[in-house]
């Protein structure tokens, strides 16, 4: 089940002086759960999101999780996630879930993997096994996984050619329109698997296309033909320049039908969030606030900060002083923890110190996505990303 109701969109002041943009504000409502859009979904791999208890989020404000469906189906597999009923019962989660459907983590494989027609030919990570992924493997995987967005089976276009005559060089037209195309015929696979199956959840369909515009909207126009209940945009963040990534999503962001979800998969910073808000884009996940955290990197309202810099070491403010999570405030009187704290437990290379990261960059994330939400509903997007960018140049 999937209802969206566009509750908001970003209109242009009565001044003038601000255009308006694409962003809305909208309400996503699931067999888990009802999500409020804009919103960024914090990744769990492996059925966990790392470091983090699952109060803790719930604490954050996380409305929806990310499960790895490539990841899930080698450990624990598909058997013991029947026995659980889905990944909500075995990781105790009981909100929303989306899991993606191994296009992705496929691609990454680079030449250790063969793609046909019919899908995806690869050893095992875990333990050599020979397996083959097709669209229908993926659609029973999710299917197992009862997660409440089950996305489509995608090959994800690379921006550099890494094997064969044209190694190292970009992905041409021809083969990006390839590599679209046989997307969109997984995508009808996948749809014909799901309905089969009788999943009472929702099927995205994915846009790709490379950093071609025309084919971007080529794919979307063959996903519109199916009528997917939501629409993604993937092959971004694969190596291209930002200004590429930036050129792709402004284009094809504005063209994303009106009344579906739309999802900009695996993206990326704070400034890409607002980049992605703007050109209309609702939910977002990246390993970004997690992965940085374990090694020091701290995301702020005023920047970023790198908490092995020496300069740390005597501090007594919390990362970020504007920040009500639990690093930062504290849960008690005595407040939240001191940035030669948190620079003593990274140089010891004490567990806390990515926990506590991860609290942090999760909340930080969270809580953009939330004064965005804020903003946009009281028509106050445009002076509240002025200030976003101020903030974010001022420094720590």
């Amino acid at each position: 089940m999937l209802n969206f109701e566009l509750l908001k969109t970003d209109p242009p002041s009565a001044d003038g002086k601000y255009l308006g943009s694409c962003a809305r504000r909208a309400r996503l409502t699931l067999n888990h759960g009802v999500v409020e859009t804009p919103i960024f979904m914090p990744v769990g791999t492996y059925g966990t999101v790392k470091g983090v208890m699952p109060r803790s989020l719930e604490d954050m404000g996380a409305q929806i999780i990310l499960g790895n469906t490539f990841h899930l189906w080698l450990r624990p597999g598909v058997a013991v996630l029947n026995q659980f009923g889905g990944l909500h019962q075995f990781e105790k989660w009981n909100k929303p879930i989306l899991t993606d459907s191994g296009g992705f983590q496929v691609w990454s494989l680079g030449e250790m993997r063969k793609i046909s027609e019919e899908g995806v030919k690869f050893s095992s990570p875990v333990n050599g096994d020979q397996l083959f992924l097709t669209p229908e493997v993926s659609m029973q995987i999710q299917r197992a996984l009862n997660s409440d967005i089950v996305m489509q089976l995608d090959e994800c276009t690379p921006y550099i050619q890494v094997s064969g005559k044209t190694k190292g060089q970009i992905t041409t037209a021809d083969e990006a329109r390839v590599s679209m195309a046989l997307s969109a015929r997984w995508a009808l696979r996948c749809k014909a698997e799901f309905a089969r199956l009788e999943n009472p959840n929702a099927l995205f369909g994915i846009v790709q296309g490379g950093m071609y515009e025309g084919l971007r909207e080529e794919s979307l126009a063959r996903l519109e033909e199916m009528d997917f209940p939501g629409i993604a945009v993937g092959g971004v963040s694969v190596g291209e320049p930002k200004d590429e990534m930036l050129r792709v999503l402004r284009h094809i962001g504005p063209k994303l039908p009106a009344h579906k979800p739309h999802y900009l998969m695996g993206v990326g910073t704070p400034e890409d969030l607002i980049e992605g808000v703007l050109s209309g884009i609702d939910m977002f996940d990246c390993v970004m606030p997690t992965r940085n955290a374990r090694n020091g990197h701290y995301f702020t309202r005023f920047g970023d900060l790198k908490i092995r810099n020496a300069r740390h070491k005597t501090d007594e403010r919390p990362v970020d002083e504007t920040c009500t999570c639990y690093a930062c405030l504290g849960a008690g009187a005595s407040g939240g923890f001191s940035r030669a704290y948190m620079h003593h437990l990274d140089r010891c290379g004490e567990m806390l110190g990515p926990m506590l990261a991860s609290i942090h960059n999760l909340h930080y994330f969270l809580n953009l996505m939330r004064e965005v939400r804020e903003a946009l509903d009281a028509g106050r997007l445009g002076a509240y990303v002025a200030q976003f960018h101020a903030d974010r140049a001022r420094g720590v």
